[in-house]
């Protein structure tokens, strides 16, 4: 890769139009066309940055190019964007002075993308960090949703921003950005109700109906057709290029990101959906007896389904759409609305709803990424505002005309800060200052913001005036009070020299701005200026119970009504561009101009013409004027000397002594005219561009004379080098070959040797082995012989102890015989003699039975049922008791032995009821009265918790012993145990959560009947002491973790440092006690318990959404909170 180290080097065209020779408005065109068609997009004009929109993707942002601009000189490499933000962000941060980056230029030349490249360059090159991380991502995503809501296709854009936005980056000592706040300007809020042909409303409504699930379609009665919504125009529905599907999915993750939770997003499509709806309300006329018309509502689904999104009263504005109530000091009146009035209450309605939530949305934005520290902060403006705006004869109106009068402004204080930065320049470089001849616009703007004879001001007066008043009243003005001035010019003017002028309509008026003549219509100025909303309308948005109504709409509110007249819309432009201009004013300017170079939206076609206009209206060509009307070129002495040290050969190629004697020396011997330069106090003038060209003519021609010369020493070097090479190698190859030799011959003599030892070791070794091999028979001769000898003596005694054993065996077999013989004779004997005893007992017992059978036949006739039946019932009752003493006495066992026959069933219940109360009687009786507190204490906590909360069944089996700490034994709470006035009913460790970073501080908690008390843990220093009164509720989540809120009452006296967010091992024993205490308590409401997983908790002036979540913490089992924003705590409970 080609590496540069000016920005004259291979230069395509000129990169800095100050050098621009012959100046004049082709040769600009031409310059930039010829750097265009080489894909060189930037251009300077000294330290401002012209950016062509080259309709594609150019490999020239990526982080290789980051790096290779990062701290680099402006004037170092070519132009780039990257280079200005480079210089801005270094100004900042180690000069300590507020930049502020201006990009201007019309629809479609790439100004929101310029905005965009500069933000990820400052976060590319800023410090790493988790929070600084976290910041950045904020700050960037913050302008997908902003695109969203306030960018639209139009004819010259597909993604045009039709708002001005302007964003201060914070940043620290060190340059890390600590957040920021944005600042919107006049958004198109006539682009809701309508749009030119072949462009879109603003991108959310396609976005929603393309992306969003059918869950939250019908959540929000909405369908994904087009065609159904008024407000939607359908030529250009959908757009080449853009994905609304993806888009919408963009948003939401990025609206995730900034920090909006889950039910701000929903309230926002909530309201995005409503607009839909309006659209489609329409009306009918219908008569009154009074002859006056009056308007009715067609077809009410679609305001019924408005209604139910923002939660108003159907009726209550269907007759906000039909009256119209004026009051004037103490008289009220109602007039009915016809049907066009009744359309114009409905678009101003949905315009003012529309925008109003588009503000809501930057200021929603701004608290989440704003910066946390007070310290004192570096700042970095972006401002990406809408360009001057020229469109075709009868389509300027009042948007374009404050959009032109806001560039007016811009241009002014562009001048002005221009030449201020020139003027501290050459004084700080010790040159002498001339007056520099330019158009000074501050004509134009007094034409339109003069407090008495303004445009603005006289259209604020036609608005307030009373009577009739219409846009002509308002054009009559005009050309009665402008007349004669030099920069406007009307059809009916009094100057008489344009009235043969044919090509002003009547209806229109011209004005001579900076960057050519604009004809604006009148038709809608008075209207869009009035932006005038019935206060019927505001007091029935008042009225919705939507969550955000009310923010959006506060003039609504029936208690504060104001009689005076809202400021109009110029009024409130002109104040915000007023603030804007003394913001600039107080920053470091640094400006990046953008230019479409077609229509078409096309790659590679540059249309002279289109350009040619953007650079009249930018004014580019006075600016080179402005900035070369002194000196066109300057640069620092060192880098001077660098560049031209090799044309001269004093200076060639090292200078010893200080760089300003040797640019003197240089300039002297090249012959360069006097009055051709100046010397500064660190930098070199030069005043006329030829002299910087003559200069780089004699620089390229010494090059190539340098680099034939580097060329034949460089050949001379090699050869050399080379030959020497080749030396050394030889005598190396010659050392190798000779010790591979020797080594050779010495190997030879080594194994000879080894085979000469290797034969006479062997022959030593078998003579041994002979001499072992003898010995060693004698020795096995002499213990085999001995062997033999013991083994006859052992068969011998072996023999005899078996002639010796069989013997006593024999006469032990005999006697064993005899023996059992005698036996089995008297086994036969005492068989025979039980045989007799059994026959005699039988036939004793036949008798027996004989005997009785036949007294039961005598006897068992007359009353033998009876006594059979009760004798059945008799033993299966004692059957049946018997069988429940196996029932315990347990009140906890709902164990029952079944009932055996069906006859008992009625027995059977009773009994076991009975036995119920009697065995809980007996088991009552064993408590004292503390133990039935305790019991009393674990009932209400089931009626709490009980299938409500996972932590309950845990804490069933736990006992509540209330006074964990030992707080009257522990002597290292004596101090704090006087303190308390009554007894302490319990007393344990807690921690108290912290907002700022979600952990938590030891602290003591007592609680008696009347309060409860916050101390330190080791002091015992008492924190806060709360009275259970000004206690409102408790709120817990539905898991198994210890936090809980203890809400205060509002207007209480405790509730002015917030609500209490603590956690606790022993939750269900404080919430339980907490709630029996309001519950016997005969002075005080009830506690509320409030279980849920995302509740609200009041930190001072702040609510904070505390959220919990199922996951794996990282420090273990235990629940851990988490800061995610400013707005939200995030507590991750382990899975069960």
């Amino acid at each position: 890769m080609e590496v540069k180290t000016s920005l004259l080097d291979n230069m395509i065209g000129v990169g800095d139009m100050v050098l621009l020779e012959p100046l004049n408005e082709d040769s600009f065109i031409m310059n930039l066309r010829n750097r265009f068609d080489h894909n060189e997009i930037y251009t300077y004009i000294g330290s401002v940055v012209i950016s062509m929109n080259p309709y594609r993707s150019l490999p020239i942002y990526t982080p290789q190019k980051v790096e290779e601009y990062r701290n680099r000189n402006f004037y170092e490499l070519s132009p780039h964007i990257y280079a200005l933000a480079d210089e801005a962000y270094r100004s900042l941060r180690d000069q300590d002075k507020d930049q502020c980056i201006l990009i201007t230029g019309e629809s479609g030349a790439g100004k929101t993308e310029a905005s965009k490249l500069v933000m990820s360059y400052v976060a590319a090159v800023c410090g790493k960090g988790q929070e600084v991380n976290k910041v950045k991502e904020q700050l960037l995503q913050s302008n997908p949703v902003l695109e969203a809501f306030g960018n639209a296709k139009t004819m010259r854009n597909d993604n045009s921003s039709r708002f001005g936005k302007y964003m201060d980056i914070e940043f620290d000592f060190k340059g890390d950005p600590l957040g920021g706040v944005i600042s919107n300007y006049l958004l198109e809020k006539s682009r809701v109700c309508k749009q030119p042909r072949g462009e879109r409303n603003f991108h959310i409504f396609y976005q929603l109906l393309s992306g969003a699930s059918d869950d939250t379609l019908v959540k929000l009665k909405l369908d994904r057709d087009f065609s159904k919504y008024n407000y939607l125009s359908l030529d250009s529905a959908n757009v080449n290029g853009l994905d609304d599907a993806a888009s919408f999915r963009t948003v939401r993750n990025a609206m995730q990101i900034v920090g909006f939770m889950e039910a701000e997003v929903q309230s926002v499509l909530e309201l995005v959906a409503a607009v839909l709806k309006l659209g489609n309300i329409e009306f009918k006329p219908e008569s009154r007896v009074n002859g006056f018309d009056e308007s009715r509502v067609k077809d009410k689904n679609d305001l019924k389904e408005m209604c139910e999104l923002l939660g108003i009263e159907q009726s209550v504005l269907e007759r906000a759409f039909s009256y119209r109530t004026v009051e004037a000091k103490m008289e009220k009146m109602s007039t009915t609305l016809n049907v066009a009035q009744a359309y114009y209450a409905r678009d101003a309605l949905a315009k003012n709803l529309y925008s109003r939530l588009f503000s809501w949305l930057v200021t929603r934005i701004n608290e989440s990424i704003k910066a946390q520290a007070k310290t004192r902060h570096k700042v970095m403006g972006v401002l990406d505002i809408y360009g001057f705006e020229i469109f075709e004869v009868r389509d300027n109106s009042f948007e374009q005309f404050i959009i032109n009068y806001c560039n007016e402004k811009l241009q002014q204080i562009f001048i002005e800060l221009t030449l201020r930065e020139e003027q501290e320049e050459y004084i700080r470089e010790d040159i002498e200052w001339t007056n520099i001849e330019y158009f000074n616009n501050a004509v134009i703007c007094d034409l339109i913001e003069n407090n008495q004879n303004g445009i603005l001001a006289m259209l604020d007066e036609e608005c307030l005036r009373p009577g009739t008043v219409t846009d002509d009243t308002f054009l009559d003005k005009l050309n009665t009070i402008c007349a004669e001035h030099q920069h406007f010019e009307s059809r009916l003017n009094k100057n008489s020299k344009f009235l043969t002028d044919h090509s002003l309509p009547h209806s229109c008026f011209r004005i001579q701005h900076y960057a050519g003549k604009v004809l604006y219509r009148v038709e809608g100025f008075v209207d869009k200026n009035n932006d005038l909303l019935y206060r019927d309308l505001s007091q029935a948005m008042y009225k919705a119970t939507h969550s955000l109504m009310r923010q959006l709409f506060p003039e609504g509110n029936p208690a504060k009504v104001n009689l005076k007249r809202p400021p109009t819309a110029g009024f409130q432009f002109k104040a915000s561009v007023g603030v804007l201009m003394k913001n600039l004013q107080t920053k470091n300017p640094n400006y990046i101009r953008c230019i479409k170079p077609n229509d078409k939206k096309v790659a590679h076609i540059f249309t002279d013409s289109l350009v040619c206009h953007q650079v009249r209206y930018l004014g580019l060509v006075e600016n080179v004027r402005v900035r070369r009307a002194g000196y066109a070129f300057r640069q620092p002495y060192e880098s001077c000397l660098e560049r031209y040290k090799m044309l001269c050969k004093k200076t060639w190629p090292h200078w010893r002594g200080p760089a300003r004697d040797g640019v003197e020396v240089l300039l002297t011997d090249c012959s360069v005219p006097t009055e051709e330069f100046a010397y500064g106090r660190s930098k070199i003038f030069i005043r006329n561009p030829r002299t910087l060209f003559t200069l780089e003519e004699r620089r390229r021609a010494c090059l190539e004379d340098l680099a034939t010369l580097i060329q034949k020493i460089y050949r001379g070097w090699k050869s050399r080098t080379h030959f020497l090479l080749l030396k050394k190698s030889q005598v190396v190859v010659a050392a190798w070959y000779r010790r591979y030799a020797q080594q050779n011959k010495y190997q030879k003599i080594k194994s000879a040797t080894l085979v000469m030892q290797s034969f006479i070791r062997g022959w030593k070794a078998r003579n041994i082995l002979r001499q072992l091999k003898y010995e060693k028979r004698c020795k096995e001769a002499v213990t085999t012989i001995a062997a033999y000898w013991h083994g006859t003596q052992a068969r011998m005694e072996l023999r005899r102890l078996k002639t010796e054993a069989r013997n006593k065996r024999a006469v032990s077999v005999i006697w064993a015989y005899w023996q059992g013989t005698k036996a089995r004779r008297e086994l036969r004997r005492l068989k025979e003699e039980a045989r007799r005893k059994h026959a005699v007992a039988i036939i004793w017992a036949y008798w027996l039975g004989l005997q009785v059978r036949r007294e039961y036949r005598k006897f068992f006739r007359a009353n033998a049922g009876k006594k059979i039946y009760d004798f059945t019932i008799q033993r299966i009752m004692q059957k049946y008791f018997l069988g429940l003493k196996t029932t315990t006495m347990s009140p906890m066992d709902n164990s029952w032995p079944a009932k055996p026959y069906g006859f008992l069933e009625g027995a059977h219940t009773q009994l076991r009821r009975i036995f119920h109360l009697w065995r809980c009687k007996k088991y009552r009786g064993q408590f004292t009265e503390e133990k039935k507190a305790v019991y009393e204490e674990k009932l209400e906590a089931s009626e709490i918790f009980k299938d409500k909360k996972a932590l309950y069944p845990s804490s069933v089996s736990q006992p509540f012993k209330g006074d964990y700490l030992e707080i009257q034994k522990n002597p290292k709470y004596q101090k704090l145990n006087s303190a308390m006035e009554e007894k302490v009913l319990l007393a344990d460790l807690v921690n108290k959560i912290n907002r700022a970073n979600g952990k938590g501080s030891p602290r003591l908690f007592l609680l008696t009947k009347s309060n409860f008390v916050l101390a330190d843990q080791k002091t015992g220093q008492v924190k806060a002491s709360v009275p259970l009164p000004d206690l409102a509720s408790v709120s817990v989540s539905t898991q198994s973790d210890g936090f809980f809120a203890l809400k205060l009452k509002e207007g209480s006296a405790s509730a002015s440092k917030g609500d209490f967010l603590l956690s606790s091992e022993h939750l269900i024993e404080i919430i339980t006690k907490l709630h029996r205490i309001g519950t016997t308590a005969a002075d005080r409401d009830q506690i509320n318990i409030d279980i849920s997983d995302e509740f609200l908790v009041q930190f001072k002036q702040d609510k904070v959404c505390v959220k919990f979540i199922q996951g794996g913490p990282k420090n273990g089992n235990s629940a851990a909170c988490k800061r995610k924003n400013n707005r939200l705590l995030e507590v991750s409970v382990p899975s069960p």
